[in-house]
């Protein structure tokens, strides 16, 4: 299978800076001009820079955002405090389960509220997660060395795990990322992980669920979501995608941010040149041989500023439930990235489109941000974490939440 733009190794830049006034206009280098209509509260963009953490960093955004709406102090929450314990608790189903599950940097938004439950969280300034003397995350080799423990352990030639290769993962995880803090002051007061999250943040992980769109099981049920980054082997909620994307909007009207995990590897995925995410109404496939063979020797560059020659905004495609499950089906939408979902905007056709938070850093001409289109979120959104409350109550009802 051929993706036209982004590769995942290129997965690894975002950023956020709170997008200002109601009546603020962004303008692209394409003519897309975006007037914001919802712009909720969040923190600063961070960059996860040459790792593959999205998802921490993602969904400690919405965890972020969710202190800021409850009228909480703005906290800066350490992702590699996350990381630290998910990669610990991989390592050990992974040995457990003979190396026949996933093992990698990847992770889900529902890893977030299981450290949170099970280990609670530190601010930054408590756990960096830089011990190696970098700026920034860069975890090339920490990953491929971590891997090859877990190998070796499996691959265990004394047909007998010895008491300590665990213990001697965590000092691995200790060597790159630093040791975890069991207590730590924070603005005066002492508080171990757990307390911090009971006492400081005084927020209940089992308030933020899951929900997605898929046909391959039934809807309004519970599933264990058939992605490999879901190590944890956790469930989501399952709704028609009309019902998806009404629990977005109703979300973000009433007040909520959204953790948004999608497939960006779109040829319509143009977040860095174009500031948007779209679904424009034409296929390579409809090309003729002359203009295929022309696209088939650009690059990747080349080929969106080909793609996106037009003015402004254009038709997208219409998304049905089909479609999605297909490209489902097909690994056409994976699992390739996670981003936070802070407010929606209109273009100057008033067409809408949700404003997204990226973790890349200051890497495009929109602070981190970008615009994507409904056509897009619907089409190739995996699934979203939210607090419970902001699902309308009649879908809430059909799902049976309390």
């Amino acid at each position: 299978m051929v993706k036209y733009f982004l590769s995942l190794s290129l997965l690894f830049f975002l950023f956020i800076n709170n997008v200002s006034a109601q009546d603020e206009v962004t303008k692209t280098d394409s003519e897309y001009i975006f007037t914001p209509v919802i712009e909720l509260p969040t923190t600063n963009v961070k960059d996860q820079h040459r790792s593959g953490t999205c998802w921490s960093f993602s969904g400690l955004s919405l965890i972020e955002s969710e202190m800021i709406r409850m009228g909480k102090p703005e906290v800066d929450l350490s992702e590699m405090f996350v990381v630290w314990h998910c990669y610990s608790k991989k390592a050990e189903k992974y040995v457990r389960m003979h190396s026949n599950n996933n093992f990698g940097p990847g992770g889900a938004f529902h890893d977030i509220t299981w450290v949170m439950k099970n280990y609670g969280l530190v601010p930054q300034s408590a756990f960096t997660g830089l011990a190696i003397e970098e700026d920034k995350p860069v975890h090339g080799e920490m990953d491929e060395v971590l891997k090859n423990h877990v190998e070796a352990i499996v691959k265990n030639k004394n047909k007998k795990l010895s008491p300590v290769w665990h213990e001697a993962f965590d000092d691995l995880l200790g060597n790159y990322l630093g040791n975890i803090p069991e207590k730590f002051e924070y603005k005066g007061q002492e508080y171990t992980p757990l307390s911090f999250v009971k006492d400081y943040m005084n927020i209940n992980p089992d308030d933020y669920i899951e929900i997605g769109s898929f046909t391959h099981h039934p809807f309004y049920e519970k599933f264990i979501i058939e992605i490999p980054d879901n190590w944890l082997w956790d469930e989501i909620y399952n709704v028609p995608l009309n019902e998806m994307i009404d629990i977005m909007d109703y979300a973000l009207e009433n007040g909520y941010t959204i953790a948004w995990g999608a497939d960006v590897s779109d040829r319509g995925f143009a977040s860095k040149t174009k500031g948007v995410a779209v679904v424009p109404d034409a296929d390579i496939t409809e090309m003729n041989d002359s203009e295929l063979s022309k696209w088939e020797n650009m690059s990747d560059k080349d080929k969106e500023n080909e793609l996106f020659k037009l003015n402004g905004p254009g038709k997208e495609k219409e998304i049905t439930q089909v479609m999605r499950q297909i490209d489902f089906d097909n690994y056409t939408s994976t699992d390739d990235h996670g981003m936070h979902i802070v407010g929606m905007a209109n273009d100057q056709n008033g067409t809408p489109y949700y404003i997204v938070k990226n973790s890349w850093g200051d890497y495009n001409d929109h602070d981190g941000y970008f615009y994507a289109s409904k056509p897009y979120v619907a089409l190739r959104t995996i699934d979203i974490m939210i607090h419970k409350d902001a699902v309308p109550k009649a879908i809430a009802k059909k799902l049976e939440i309390k």
